[in-house]
């Protein structure tokens, strides 16, 4: 290579006279430095977190300085990595498992019990249907996991194979497991459309670091999107054109017929798990077959899909399909409707949530429009069919509000071929990569703060102490079968063990009317819903730290609501305390005689 001299320099030297080996070994040992040191802070922090003292900032009020300079060191050594480009596939590997376990093994490690409510219900659903050797009799507004039983069905079957008793001992290590299996199609779906590893492992790193909206615990949503994308990263590889094209490979334009097999084995699973990802994976393969170019690898199997769902919708999903029609075709005529979240406040939300709030529409935001900057300054991406899977999703905003969760779920499924589009902006190939981190390096560290905003933001209702554990087992193992279980709101572990035996009936499920009796007076709100129970078989009302968190947080009740609940019912006749501890309170009623008051 000539020097700026115009003579040519020694062999294995830089034109800035630099030893070229050296300065790559020297390289290859600091992203090996920088990524261990980084590990071994991020363990140190987590010992002696304090929980309790999570607020409204959940934990990221309680992680200590050590943990955010542990995962700003991470950032740095992917950084160093993606401007040396001579780093491997592994190295670039070894920095994203390790973000993955920074951002979602630290709650399996420092909680005691299993995250999230949702997670805990989807345990019982399991359990049931275990129980009852398949669909559960009796399940009410359950049912819809009757309907939707694959996910469920799978891992009674994988209990059943293993001998263990119940999915909580693994639940709790979910959201680790789906975000590193989420990996292998993801570069499955990058190296479709791209040669450059630098690029492909800078998109994989920057969907993680957007990845707030927090759909990947024990749930048929995570094992659903997991698919969805093997299935759209597939496809993407079958596609007769592509960014870039790949030596030594000739693209098809066709489906072997294994292969297509595969892919409708996948779709089938897909259908009977979930109810929204077939809609989702409709739209991205509509919008995929617009391009003529793409239409004998899209629509085999896009027919296969719509056959597969609406034989589903119209046998095993008929009963919910049915019920929810009206609703359906309301949602259709108010399309802007679905856009904001349903939520009912009878309080105001903690200040802290605001700032969430804010932050998560914030990242979002910024990722739509750093993917809307990369299609108009990379005109190369727009042959790869990822634009279109970038719109696709918000197709359905106008189908359905989807519990007001619509517009997080449409950022989900277009976070995949979002991230990729934002790192051909920041990474484009043929600049100098050093340089070029320099400016790189501060965006994923915000991309990484809105990022932890989102997905730790809101722990002091998401996580649950041992004793709020130890509270709703003495109650479902105390309550007789056909006992009402009133509760302010779902934010309890496992109270919806044995659903089918039991009622529940959380405040938050009620009419606004309901609800508003309570904030009035307590005692008469909650004298509202016990006095529905059958005389025959006792009431009881559980409080929890969890629920109370919830009420601030999200102003669903007024933050004092379960204080001044619990005084209600210390003094009320008929109510009597069964159980308490540090973070909870049972109370049991028991119906007044006929002809007393």
């Amino acid at each position: 290579m000539p020097t700026r001299a115009g003579t040519e320099a020694p062999p294995g030297t830089s034109p800035t006279g630099e030893s070229g080996p050296w300065r790559a070994t020297t390289r290859r040992w600091v992203i090996r430095a920088v990524l261990l040191t980084a590990l071994a802070l991020w363990l140190l922090s987590l010992r002696n977190v304090d929980l309790d003292r999570m607020r409204d900032l959940g934990l990221l009020q309680v992680l200590p300085v050590l943990f955010w300079i542990a995962m700003a060191l991470l950032t740095l050594g992917f950084c160093v990595a993606l401007s040396n480009r001579r780093t491997g596939n592994g190295w670039f590997a070894a920095y994203v498992l390790a973000l993955i376990a920074v951002i979602h093994a630290t709650p399996s490690l420092l909680y005691p019990e299993l995250r999230y409510s949702w997670a805990w219900k989807h345990v019982a659903v399991i359990d049931a249907m275990l129980r009852h050797g398949g669909e559960v009799p009796h399940a009410e507004e359950f049912s819809i996991y009757n309907q939707w039983p694959g996910f469920f069905q799978l891992n009674a079957l994988f209990l059943r194979a293993t001998g263990l008793g119940s999915p909580l001992g693994y639940a709790e290590w979910t959201q680790p497991l789906v975000n590193v299996l989420l990996l292998g199609p993801l570069l499955l779906m990058y190296r479709a459309v791209a040669r450059d590893r630098r690029l492909i492992w800078g998109a994989v790193w920057i969907y993680y670091s957007c990845s707030w909206v927090g759909q990947d615990y024990f749930a048929p949503q995570a094992f659903a999107f997991l698919l969805f994308v093997t299935v759209i990263a597939l496809v993407l590889r079958q596609l007769p054109s592509s960014a870039l094209p790949r030596p030594g490979r000739q693209r098809r334009g066709s489906w072997p017929p294994g292969l297509l097999l595969l892919v409708l084995v996948i779709v089938a699973a897909i259908v009977s798990s979930h109810p929204l990802t077939p809609l989702m994976l409709l739209s991205a393969l509509v919008v995929l077959s617009l391009p003529r170019r793409n239409r004998r690898v899209v629509l085999p199997v896009l027919a296969g899909a719509v056959v597969l769902t609406a034989a589903w919708d119209a046998t095993v999903a008929r009963p919910y399909i049915s019920a929810d029609l009206s609703s359906l075709v309301n949602d259709l005529l108010q399309p802007d409707a679905n856009v904001v979240s349903g939520l009912a406040r009878l309080g105001p939300a903690a200040p802290g949530q605001v700032i969430v709030s804010w932050v998560d529409r914030g990242l979002s935001g910024a990722a739509f429009l750093l993917a809307a900057i990369a299609f108009a300054r990379r005109p190369w991406t727009r042959r790869t069919g990822l634009p279109l899977l970038v719109v696709s999703p918000m197709l359905l905003l106008a189908a359905n509000a989807y519990g007001g969760e619509m517009i997080f779920r449409a950022y989900l499924f277009a976070l995949p071929a979002a991230a990729f589009l934002i790192a051909a902006l920041l990474l484009r190939e043929g600049t100098r990569p050093r340089r070029r981190m320099l400016a790189v390096y501060p965006v994923l560290l915000a991309m990484l703060g809105g990022l932890v905003f989102g997905y730790y933001g809101k722990e002091a209702m998401n996580h649950f102490t041992s004793q709020e554990a130890a509270a709703v087992r003495y109650l479902i193992d105390t309550a007789p079968p056909g006992s009402r279980i009133v509760s302010l709101s779902s934010s309890m572990p496992g109270v919806d063990e044995d659903y089918d035996l039991h009622e529940r009936a959380p405040v938050d499920d009620q009419d606004l009317a309901d609800k508003r009796l309570l904030v009035r007076n307590p005692l008469s709100g909650v004298q509202a819903l016990v006095d529905v129970a059958t005389a025959s078989e006792p009431a009881y009302v559980i409080l929890s730290r969890a629920q109370a968190a919830e009420s601030y947080l999200n102003g669903t009740l007024p933050a004092d609501t379960v204080s001044r609940l619990q005084s209600a019912l210390a003094k009320a006749p008929n109510f009597t305390l069964v159980y308490r501890n540090r973070d909870a309170a049972v109370y049991r009623y028991d119906a007044p005689a006929e002809g007393t008051h």
